[in-house]
């Protein structure tokens, strides 16, 4: 099975995934590739440049890749094979193409509160205030036709956030 994780900014998507691998050793993170500095903060990626993203597309190294608000994503096909639950962090905008893509894809909202929202987005220091807001102006977003998701909303602690998303990891008889 392959979750995609997906929400607005500063729903602690990242958070909540680390705490999912680490009470679930059986689920492997696909780790991402950005054209973004690592030194930028937030989830731990491997960052390359604009041109080693486009050549590696070319070779067919990503099983799914996408370009949002200036820059590219892609997932590596080597993190997303072989056995087991793959888990990561996924756009919004992809999730049409990663449902064609990954079969078995099964898709977690996580979302929280505008308030909430904009405190993290604020504590994190990376973004101006117009950048916040237009953050914030997106975060009310509609999945595309077709896709169905289980939400996460993470209001609350770190670990009520973890356990609601380890909830929705579990197959839909449980």
């Amino acid at each position: 099975m392959i979750f995609a994780v997906v929400g607005p900014s500063g729903a602690g998507k990242d958070l909540l995934i680390r705490g999912a691998l680490a009470a679930r050793p059986d689920l492997r993170l696909v780790r991402r590739v950005i054209t973004r500095p690592s030194e930028a903060g937030g989830e731990d990626h491997e960052a390359v440049t604009s041109e080693e993203f486009l050549t590696r597309i070319a070779r067919g190294d990503f099983a799914l890749f996408w370009h949002a608000h200036g820059l590219s994503y892609g997932l590596p096909k080597a993190d997303v094979e072989g056995p087991g639950d793959v888990i990561f962090n996924g756009s919004r905008a992809v999730l049409s193409e990663a449902a064609k893509v990954f079969p078995d894809l099964r898709v977690i909202l996580v979302t929280a509160p505008e308030d909430v929202l904009a405190a993290r987005l604020s504590a994190r220091g990376r973004e101006s205030v117009a950048d916040i807001r237009a953050r914030l102006d997106r975060a009310g977003f509609s999945l595309p036709e077709g896709v169905r998701a289980r939400t996460v909303l993470n209001d609350g602690t770190p670990e009520a956030g973890i356990a609601r998303l380890l909830a929705a990891l579990q197959p839909a008889s449980a």
